[in-house]
């Protein structure tokens, strides 16, 4: 069960990056991704350009992360704790949640998914999996100021949450 959770959570991922379709503006063409042939783009059908995917900005907040300590040990959703994959802890974020996290120094971003209670040093907003942190490039600094963007997608009222 737990292969399934996990490649249900690679699936969104995959899912909420691919799923953007970009119109050319010089030829007014898209490629067919079905069999790669160019068709032309009816400039009055906006669904070529539009993404399903909302991004709502959440400000900028102090993140840190944590990891061989908590490896193996139940999270606050109870779920294993594994340090190299892309999650992450906050107080109150429903867990489930699929953030992007965007180092401000350096622009690297990840998507995390919120899966534990924390941080619980005064200062902190996020704490991150080692994972994510190597993917923002924080790990020898250890305490970074990131932006956060809550990524949901369009039409859909629940939150995409990890399975048992």
């Amino acid at each position: 069960m737990k292969s399934l959770t996990k490649v249900f959570i690679i699936f969104v991922m995959i899912s909420l990056v691919g799923f953007t379709l970009v119109s050319n503006d010089e030829s007014k063409t898209a490629r067919n991704l079905t069999n790669n042939e160019v068709v032309p783009v009816n400039e009055a059908d906006n669904s070529v350009s539009e993404s399903v995917v909302d991004y709502t900005d959440k400000g900028t907040m102090i993140a840190s992360w944590y990891g061989p300590r908590f490896h193996g040990k139940e999270t606050a959703n109870g779920e294993i704790y594994d340090q190299m994959a892309f999650t992450a802890a906050h107080k109150r974020f429903k867990f489930g949640t699929l953030l992007k996290i965007t180092n401000l120094r350096n622009n690297k971003s990840v998507i995390v998914r919120i899966n534990d209670r924390g941080p619980y040093i005064p200062g902190r907003n996020l704490d991150l999996s080692k994972a994510s942190a190597m993917a923002l490039g924080m790990v020898h600094r250890g305490v970074i100021k990131v932006n956060v963007e809550q990524i949901s997608l369009k039409g859909v009222n629940f939150p995409v949450v990890a399975l048992k």
